[in-house]
């Protein structure tokens, strides 16, 4: 990772769960930045974000997702929490690879996230864009990942780091 990037926290599942926290983030740097690279369970699993514990329907999203042969379009208002995956063909031995931004987390405005991923599926793979909004102000102090798929989770092996971004 370049300079500006500050390693805070990396959790790798030693068993499957549904979810990773990363709590008690310090608000010195600008932005933050997740690196996850999601084994899933099934061939079709969602994964989300919520912010500081927040589930009331604050959150609003569009989501932009393409396979190759065709390509599809959603959008979200008052939700509960930020869609950042949607993998439909997904192996439970191949990872995706996602980054998700939060941009100025600490500061006093609503929060904007923007998660970026792909997948190979022994090359017919697929890439997502989402962008997301939290309509809260305050300080980004928690982020929980997790799949909302009923009964499914993220396999042993799953691996997530949060960087702090100085000066962007």
């Amino acid at each position: 990772m370049p300079a500006t990037y500050d390693p805070i926290a990396t959790t790798t599942l030693g068993s499957a769960n549904n979810s990773i926290t990363f709590s008690s983030i310090p608000s010195t740097y600008t932005d933050l930045r997740v690196i996850i690279t999601p084994l899933a369970n099934a061939t079709v699993y969602y994964m989300a974000i919520q912010l500081n514990g927040d589930t009331g329907s604050n959150y609003s999203f569009t989501s932009l997702y393409g396979n190759g042969s065709s390509a599809t379009s959603n959008s979200q208002t008052s939700q509960t929490e930020i869609g950042i995956i949607w993998f439909n063909g997904a192996t439970t031995t191949i990872p995706a690879f996602a980054t998700i931004d939060l941009f100025s987390y600490a500061g006093s405005t609503n929060k904007t996230v923007l998660a970026t991923n792909s997948a190979d599926n022994n090359g017919s793979g697929t890439v997502e864009r989402h962008v997301g909004l939290w309509r809260n102000t305050a300080a980004i102090t928690s982020i929980k990942l997790f799949d909302t798929s009923t009964g499914r989770q993220m396999k042993a092996g799953t691996t997530a780091t949060l960087y702090g971004i100085k000066n962007a």
